[in-house]
């Protein structure tokens, strides 16, 4: 994976996109660190960094105004078309990826350029909602 978007798979390396494909939801830096105790937070973020400019992971705002990495599964390694909903739940504060959820067509105005955009919907979770009711 790492070589196919152009990266050279260092132990480091490897050891951080193990821990974000162990998970099937976007990791912050600090579940990272829990994850990952045999790096350090730069290095691990020094990998997040060339990851993020070699489009192998993309970063999400968590809902409470911090970010979040996930492994792109785009085959491409020029641009990130691993374009998803993402679902913030205000009770247990999980971020879910709804892959399933097709995204809207947002046209922007003529002469504007889109380079990226973060498709967040908040509100409560299934489980979250089952407990409510329940």
């Amino acid at each position: 994976m790492l070589e196919q978007h152009g990266i050279r798979p260092t132990s480091n390396r490897i050891v951080v996109v193990k821990a974000l494909a162990s998970r099937d939801y976007p990791l912050s830096m600090s579940e990272l660190e829990n994850l990952i105790l045999t790096i350090d937070k730069s290095g691990i973020f020094r990998s997040l960094t060339l990851f993020r400019d070699h489009h192998l992971v993309h970063a999400v705002e968590d809902g409470e105004g911090g970010m979040k990495y996930e492994l792109c599964h785009s085959p491409h390694t020029d641009d990130d078309d691993d374009r998803h909903v993402h679902f913030f739940c205000e009770r247990c504060h999980r971020l879910f990826c709804l892959h399933d959820t097709p995204v809207p067509t947002v046209d922007v105005p003529e002469g504007f350029r889109a380079g990226s955009f973060n498709y967040m919907i908040k509100g409560v979770c299934a489980e979250c909602a089952a407990k409510e009711r329940g």
